[in-house]
């Protein structure tokens, strides 16, 4: 079975979109086309739909799907084997982390790491950390640096590096911001902007109004932690942030006896066998676990 054919067939199922496939995989159209058409006639079986210029798995494609992921898997898990054995710090590191992390904690380490080990290519994916969850559940990147989930499948190791304090926050002029001590039960009265609800961070923020039975009034969401703290700073609504982005465009709210936060670090499959650029890359980040302990 062709590895090239396989990679088309993958690009096609995620994007939903031949064109969009052959922009991934640096190809032409027609050549992605006949990619698939190959693999097609080879397994004798129909992979897509074509209904207009929607593209959807046939029930063959659909089982197809886990068993190409299985295969490029293990190429890789065998090449990186291989490699390894060198003892030689090089190729390519494939590394998925979110925005926030990317911008507010990443940038020492990529510098330190980029600077001991000059010949490993860094493939840095800027993805919500859900999104970077499924690249690491698929085997599509080594290592994601994320928003570490509640619960997270046996097949995935997490590990805390850094925690991360979250406070609830509103404009210095919002009605919130003026009484000296206020209760979740009076937040919950007033309009809130939301991390996403696919979000790890948004589990966190319910399940604690869950706890004390409330609901919060949600009027809007987003992924984007900026635009959040952009339409607090504003008066438009109270939300949860991260300490390490609190300003004065925005105030902290006075909760008593409410400690919120969430841990921040790394991820990797268990399965999975990493090369030695991604062994590095974990080293340190232990290091900087052990000095903020």
């Amino acid at each position: 079975m062709d590895l090239g054919n396989l990679n088309a067939f993958i690009a096609i199922a995620e994007t939903g979109s031949f064109s969009s496939a052959a922009e991934r995989l640096h190809l032409t159209q027609p050549a992605v086309s006949k990619r698939i058409a190959a693999l097609e006639q080879q397994l004798d079986v129909r992979l897509f739909d074509r209904l207009g210029r929607e593209i959807g798995l046939t029930e063959s494609g659909r089982a197809l799907l886990p068993r190409a992921y299985q295969i490029l898997n293990v190429l890789d898990d065998t090449r990186r084997a291989l490699t390894n054995l060198s003892g030689d710090v090089s190729g390519r590191l494939t590394l998925a982390t979110s925005h926030h992390i990317g911008l507010h904690r990443l940038p020492p380490l990529l510098r330190a790491f980029t600077r001991a080990y000059p010949k490993v290519a860094l493939d840095i994916r800027f993805l919500d950390s859900e999104k970077a969850y499924e690249e690491i559940l698929h085997g599509r990147a080594e290592l994601a640096v994320i928003t570490l989930a509640p619960d997270a499948a046996t097949s995935v190791k997490a590990v805390a590096v850094w925690d991360d304090p979250l406070d609830f926050v509103a404009a210095t002029d919002h009605p919130l911001a003026r009484d000296a001590q206020v209760t979740l039960a009076d937040i919950a009265g007033h309009p809130a902007v939301f991390p996403g609800d696919n979000t790890f961070t948004h589990d966190i923020v319910r399940r604690l109004f869950e706890a004390q039975r409330l609901t919060p009034n949600v009027a809007m969401s987003t992924n984007y932690l900026e635009t959040i703290k952009m339409m607090v700073s504003i008066g438009i609504a109270w939300s949860v942030l991260p300490r390490t982005m609190l300003d004065e465009q925005v105030t902290r709210l006075p909760l008593q006896g409410i400690q919120l936060s969430r841990r921040l670090g790394y991820i990797l499959h268990t399965e999975r066998t990493l090369s030695n650029a991604a062994r590095a890359f974990m080293a340190l980040l232990d290091a900087q676990r052990d000095d903020l302990a």
